[in-house]
């Protein structure tokens, strides 16, 4: 079995220099994204509106493509007791999503935890917390990443809406050419070699910056987010998406 931290050179190399040419697609519009959503590369994606995100479920790799929030400082709070129940998407066929199980023995094979896209923590006071939980919502995601720059990042996205943004997130997987499977799973599945972020501030209906993340699975825990500053060119090229689709009209 393959681990994160054996094939980090590769990863960082992958991320760096594979190039996935763009697709376009018709366009989706939520209210969870600030234009339109990000175009489709799997025509056969399911494409989930939720309350508190939007998602778009991959039925090859079992993980979303992308998924889009809003980050708002009403949302927080306590919110009384949240859990981590995990639960497989109710919205999506069996053979189309992972279930709880499929994540048994992942840690200590892999070293991953199950890693949120829409975090629980920026949705805990509305009634909806739960569906973070969703593991659509879900991917395998290395424990120094997820616990380490990743976290920093979520905190950013809250310090930003405490300072009065509404701060919309983008975010999905990187997939490459190195293959790791969880090790429980009894599906075809993929498992991540990094992620990506998206980052529009918005401040009275106007757009005020945008910030742009890529992070390998192999990211130390002690870096900081914003040592994997990238562009929105450079997360297309090696996801195949348009993030963007209204900025080409």
């Amino acid at each position: 079995m393959l681990s994160f931290k054996g094939l980090s050179l590769l990863m960082i190399s992958f991320l760096l220099i594979a190039p996935i040419k763009k697709v376009t697609a018709q366009e989706i519009h939520s209210i969870h994204c600030w234009t339109a959503c990000p175009s489709e590369v799997n025509q056969s994606n399911d494409v989930i509106f939720r309350e508190i995100y939007t998602l778009s479920s991959n039925d090859e790799t079992k993980l979303a493509d992308w998924v889009a929030y809003v980050v708002r400082v009403e949302n927080f709070g306590s919110g009384g007791e949240t859990t981590r129940v995990w639960a497989a998407d109710p919205w999506l066929e069996e053979a189309e999503t992972l279930e709880p199980n499929d994540y048994k023995g992942a840690h200590a094979a892999l070293g991953t935890d199950r890693g949120h896209q829409a975090p629980l923590a920026s949705f805990r006071s509305t009634k909806y917390w739960s569906d973070t939980n969703y593991l659509s919502n879900i991917t395998p995601q290395d424990s120094d990443l997820n616990q380490g720059p990743w976290l920093q990042l979520e905190n950013q996205e809250r310090a930003w809406a405490r300072d009065g943004f509404e701060v919309y997130v983008l975010t999905g997987p990187i997939y490459g050419k190195l293959f790791s499977r969880l090790p429980a799973a009894d599906e075809e599945h993929s498992v991540p070699e990094g992620y990506w972020k998206s980052i529009t501030l918005i401040r009275s209906g106007q757009k005020e910056g945008e910030r742009n993340y890529l992070m390998p699975q192999s990211a130390d825990r002690k870096s900081n987010y914003a040592d994997w500053i990238s562009s929105v060119e450079r997360i297309e090229s090696v996801t195949g998406l348009d993030l963007y689709p209204e900025r080409d009209n």
